[in-house]
């Protein structure tokens, strides 16, 4: 009896060996599965974007910004185009005008309503600061251009930060629509 009570012990140990060897396989295998995974997760990173596809199917777009920046860009791209929708307008102008005093015509300023408008315009200048209107310009027909401008306003000497707000006008002179555009006014003495 006593040897078979030593058999059974035996026996008993060894199927506890085999429990805990296929336990602790199972948990290995479930861990290599979690890692698996995981690095199929990182290995993906962030999904591609889908890109955007704008169609232009209603001949309509979008307006753009100008900054001082990207004028030249802005004009050189709708220069490209026959004429400029109804509504829109292109500005042909420069963005910094410099007078050699308060009262004289200025050096380089200059204005032009290009040919491929559909409206005629007008334009004031006004100082950011205040809002106080410094040049309020004639009817620029299409395919006009105005320079060498002279201001309203005898201004002292400084750099001033300016709003040119265009006002687009239909056949009667009623405004149709206005564009705002950053200048800079430098009156030298």
């Amino acid at each position: 009896m006593a040897a078979n009570a030593v058999q059974s012990g035996e026996a008993g140990r060894k199927n506890n060996n085999r429990a805990v060897i296929v336990v602790g396989c199972l948990i290995i295998v479930a861990l290599v599965g979690v890692i698996i995974a995981l690095v199929m997760n990182l290995n993906r990173g962030e999904p591609e974007p889908t890109p955007i596809v704008q169609e232009e199917s209603s001949g309509e777009r979008r307006a753009v910004v100008v900054q001082e920046e990207n004028v030249q860009e802005v004009l050189e791209a709708l220069e490209e185009e026959d004429i400029t929708p109804q509504g829109y307008y292109t500005a042909s102008m420069n963005t910094t005008w410099r007078f050699p005093d308060g009262v004289s015509p200025s050096s380089n300023a200059y204005v032009g309503n290009v040919v491929g408008n559909t409206n005629d315009v007008y334009f004031d200048v006004a100082l950011r600061e205040t809002g106080e209107t410094i040049y309020a310009s004639p009817i620029l027909p299409v395919g006009t251009e105005i320079s060498h401008l002279k201001l309203d306003k005898d201004l002292d000497a400084g750099t001033y930060s300016c709003v040119c707000t265009y006002h687009l006008v239909d056949e009667n002179q009623n405004t149709l629509s206005t564009v705002n555009m950053g200048v800079t006014v430098i009156v030298e003495s």
